[in-house]
């Protein structure tokens, strides 16, 4: 446990020094980027330069860095260039778009370069032209307005066409100096240190593209996997975050300028109050506008409203059972003197109040303008009686508008940070928990498919520990904790095949000496048991090579044949020596005696059989011991079974049998030559024998000749 921990804990160092050295390459991309930004916006250069810093530390430490290089360009480049801000998503989206382009494509083709250069020019020129023109303060919020101004002016064309045809050329120009830098800065730096910088953002062993995609073929029958789950998750906590922040934003500038536009309102009429005289107010609403001050008056009040931008309209009314009628009226309208005002609307719920001169709050309401709020200040005189209102109109509308604006402008500073926080979810769950989560899957799969062949489990465990996942959290514990499974489960499968393997060495020893026991009592039938043995191993081997019962012959079958071959005359136990050891021809009687033994041989295997449980070995040697003098026509013993409904291992029995017996010699007559027993087989093939085995023992008559060969020098020697 201790050393896992050390383990950890160097992951855990390692990790973090490539997060260090990721972080370092981002802060001095935006260090580039700013000093270059700064420099050209001081001398009025026309050309920004600050992706240069946000391409090359893409290309260098991939995407994650280069959206983080984007995002705080231009927040700090807001410090000398206020609009800025508005365009870190577009810097972002040049990094995003950089990476595809290094994977998908190559700097060393021209082509390809020119086209990424056009296309993501075109792109950040267009909405970078949108953004200046429609949110901001058109050509002149731009670096290039003499210059756009000019152009437009010389070849006679509009503005705003002017202003996207320089917007773009200086576009291009940019980019293309941008990757410029790049394919020089990759030249210099070592690949090898490229590679290192790019192996520390992943939390397991580095995945080529094709490992990638084969990771993706492998799950892409999983309907919601992790990855999608973490994304949908990541997105949704993404989007609600700016919805919430741009809402709560919004909301309190709303309020805020809601309540500082009425407060200058409520300012403004309290100066109006200071300012008029009561007395002349009384006889400016006995007089009108014939009254002596009356436009000197005027005047100073239209001075007044021009100072406050959010009022509308401002009057001074004095209100009756009847309405309200205008002493001055500072607006677009220009009612007369002494002209009626009718109590509509909202304004009829504080009838009484305005006639009372009481204070009365801010009023909403429409009129032909749009949407309005009017603010009314009483003017009294020195005994503190009302004498009028004083009313400003502020237009909510033109807040509303303000307000609309204001929001595109905080989607696209919240759009930069929504890109950088979904690209480090992204790339985080991709580096540390999808793709390790996924690999870890489809190696422990691969045993599930591979089966328990030794060096498949072996080579499955080597693949598992070549992931080398380091993520230094749970997801690591995971992985070692699997690591160990492996290796205990590959251990103890080469455990059991050991002991498996000491288990048919003594089943074949016991075989062998079964064997033995009956063949040693049999006088003629020398070495016996191990030719026939070696005969069926060679028709197995012929049959397979010739595609014949391919389905029947797999490798279980073909060791359960060979192996427990021996056992085939086992009947023979139950036959007397007299019998077995008789010089001559048997009588009938004793050749129906002889014929039992494959009965008896068949009721053997089957006692030892039911002893046995699951597969067992001995059913083969129950076919072989049972039926081996069945024939292929039918007219063999003790069934009288025909053709294929003759099990398999019985049917090359019979002929490695029938083959011994031939060329062996016995005390009642003389072994014949190959030739003479060969004849012998293909003249049975298809009444006694199956023809397919004939066929196939026919073409390996160089390796029966050599097993021939071997056991006659054995006998001699003995």
């Amino acid at each position: 446990m201790g050393g896992y921990k050390r383990r950890l804990k160097v992951e855990r160092d390692r990790g973090n020094m490539g997060s260090s050295q990721r972080m370092l390459l981002a802060v001095l991309g935006i260090a580039v980027n700013v000093l270059l930004a700064f420099i050209t916006n001081k001398v009025g250069f026309l050309l920004f330069f600050d992706t240069i810093g946000t391409v090359c530390v893409t290309a260098v430490g991939g995407v994650l860095p280069g959206i983080f290089t984007a995002v705080f360009t231009n927040v700090i480049c807001t410090a000398f260039d206020k609009h800025a801000i508005y365009f870190g998503f577009l810097n972002a989206f040049v990094a995003i778009s950089f990476h595809w382009f290094l994977k998908k494509r190559s700097l060393k083709k021209v082509k390809d370069v020119i086209s990424f250069i056009l296309i993501i020019s075109l792109i950040t020129g267009s909405v970078s032209f949108l953004i200046h023109w429609f949110l901001l303060d058109g050509v002149q919020s731009s670096i290039y307005s003499d210059t756009v101004l000019s152009f437009a002016s010389s070849v006679h064309i509009p503005v705003i066409l002017g202003s996207f045809i320089v917007g773009m050329i200086m576009n291009l120009i940019d980019k293309g100096i941008s990757i410029g830098v790049v394919i020089l800065l990759l030249r210099i730096i070592p690949h090898k240190k490229l590679e290192e910088i790019k192996e520390k953002s992943w939390g397991q062993r580095p995945l080529s593209a094709e490992e990638i995609a084969e990771l993706e073929g492998w799950g892409k029958n999983i309907r919601l996997d992790i990855r999608k789950k973490i994304t949908i998750t990541i997105l949704s906590v993404s989007i609600l975050l700016v919805v919430v922040t741009g809402f709560i934003g919004v909301s309190l500038y709303f309020n805020n300028l809601d309540k500082e536009k009425t407060t200058d309102a409520q300012n403004m009429l309290r100066l109006v109050s200071e300012v008029v005289e009561p007395e002349k107010l009384r006889k400016f609403m006995v007089f009108g506008d014939t009254a002596p001050g009356y436009k000197e008056t005027e005047i100073l009040l239209k001075h007044i409203k021009e100072n406050v931008g959010a009022v509308e309209k401002m009057r001074l009314i004095r209100f009756e059972m009847n309405g309200g009628y205008i002493i001055f009226d500072i607006s677009d309208e220009g009612l007369g003197s002494n002209d009626r005002v009718e109590y509509t609307g909202k304004m009829e719920a504080y009838k009484s109040r305005l006639i009372a001169g009481k204070d009365i709050e801010p009023i909403e309401h429409s009129d032909i303008s749009g949407l309005m709020r009017s603010v009314y200040f009483p003017i009294r005189d020195k005994d503190g009686k009302c004498i009028c209102y004083a009313v400003a109109d502020i237009s909510i509308t033109y807040m509303t508008d303000y307000m609309r604006i204001f929001i595109i402008r905080s989607v696209l500073v919240l759009m930069g940070f929504f890109i950088l926080v979904f690209a480090q979810g992204m790339a985080v769950s991709n580096t540390a928990i999808v793709y390790p989560i996924r690999s870890m899957a489809k190696c422990i799969d691969g045993f599930t498919e591979l089966g328990y062949d030794q060096e498949q489990l072996d080579e499955n465990v080597r693949s598992i520990r070549r992931l080398d996942i380091h993520t230094g959290d749970e997801v690591e514990m995971l992985y070692h904790s699997i690591c160990e499974m492996t290796l205990n489960l590959s251990e103890q499968v080469r455990e059991l095949r050991h002991l498996t393997d000491i288990t048919v060495k003594m089943q074949d020893g016991l075989i062998i000496t079964m064997a033995d026991m009956v063949e040693n009592r049999d006088s003629d039938t020398g070495a016996h048991i191990q030719k026939t043995a070696a005969y069926v191993k060679i028709i197995l081997d012929g049959l397979k090579k010739k595609g014949y019962y391919t389905e029947k012959i797999t490798p279980k079958f073909e060791s359960d044949v060979v192996s427990s071959a021996p056992l085939h005359d086992i009947g023979k136990i139950n036959i007397s020596d007299r019998i077995l050891n008789k010089p001559g021809e048997l009588t009938d009687d004793e050749y129906e005696i002889m014929k039992t033994h494959t009965t008896v041989g068949k009721k053997i295997m089957e006692n030892a059989i039911s002893t046995v449980r699951g597969e067992n070995y001995l059913k083969e040697a129950r076919n072989m011991a049972a039926y081996h003098h069945e024939r292929w026509d039918g007219t063999g013993y003790p069934e009288g079974l025909h053709g294929e409904v003759i099990p398999l291992s019985a049917r090359i029995m019979a002929v490695a049998d029938v083959f011994d017996a031939l060329t062996s010699p016995r005390v009642y007559k003389e072994a014949f030559s190959v030739d003479e027993a060969v004849a012998m087989l293909e003249e049975g093939a298809g009444s006694r024998f199956d023809p397919k085995c004939v066929e196939a023992f026919m073409d390996s008559l160089p390796e029966v000749k050599m097993v021939l060969k071997r056991f006659s020098r054995s006998m001699k020697e003995r």
